[in-house]
């Protein structure tokens, strides 16, 4: 399974990427890759990968071109996205930030970093350019549908969404990692603040998750009561 975004910025500079949604770590590519890259370069503070097995960050490796591409431009600049998924397509006009916010939301998960993957479940049903409440809802709704198989299976369901939390905060560390990362290579401002508003939404989950509950319960409860 892939997704594809086409990024024009005018008739004449177009970029492509192809995210296949299954990967796995490749050495041989990763070798090829920038030193920022590499493993050791502002490691996250959680990282449980060891450098024996690992040369480089598989995140980093899987994001190293869009980073380039786009290193030397800025947030507010237009450009036109096409995003193309199994099931639909997605077209939107919209600043570098937002656009680069959703791709860098493809491809982190996506990677073959173990505390990335675990949002791995949002790539199989990407939502491009969603805003902080979709975010909150999709989050919310994916991880209480697998306490409800944890329910049902015999395993201990987490109803209160404490799980939840606890995996944001382990995010958070990976987010400030990479924000070190990026910050000493990008000229420009469009992936660091297209990593700042993804950044900010993770925090959302962790700091006021209660508040942004409240924020979409009018649209969860607009049906009332519910058929049993």
């Amino acid at each position: 399974m892939a997704i594809e975004y086409r990024i024009s910025l005018d008739d004449s500079h177009e970029f492509g990427y192809r995210i296949e949604l299954d990967r796995e770590y490749d050495q041989e590519r990763a070798l090829l890759a920038p030193a920022w890259t590499r493993l050791e370069y502002h490691q996250c503070s959680n990282c449980p990968l060891k450098r024996e097995q690992y040369s480089h960050c598989p995140a980093a490796v899987d994001l190293h071109r869009v980073i380039e591409d786009f290193q030397g431009l800025p947030a507010f600049q237009k450009a036109h996205f096409w995003v193309r998924t199994p099931e639909r397509e997605y077209s939107k006009q919209a600043g570098l930030e937002e656009g680069l916010r959703a791709l860098l939301g493809l491809i982190m998960p996506t990677s073959a970093c173990p505390m990335l993957s675990k949002l791995k479940p949002m790539a199989f049903n990407h939502l491009p350019f969603a805003n902080n409440q979709e975010f909150i809802l999709r989050v919310v709704s994916l991880y209480l549908a697998r306490q409800y198989f944890n329910f049902r299976e015999g395993r201990h369901a987490d109803w209160e969404l404490k799980g939840l939390v606890r995996l944001f905060q382990q995010l958070q560390l990976v987010n400030q990692a990479f924000w070190q990362r990026i910050h000493d290579v990008c000229e420009g401002d469009s992936n660091l603040k297209a990593f700042l508003t993804f950044f900010s939404m993770s925090t959302s989950i962790t700091h006021s998750l209660e508040t942004q509950l409240q924020k979409i319960r009018p649209m969860v409860m607009s049906a009332g009561d519910l058929p049993e």
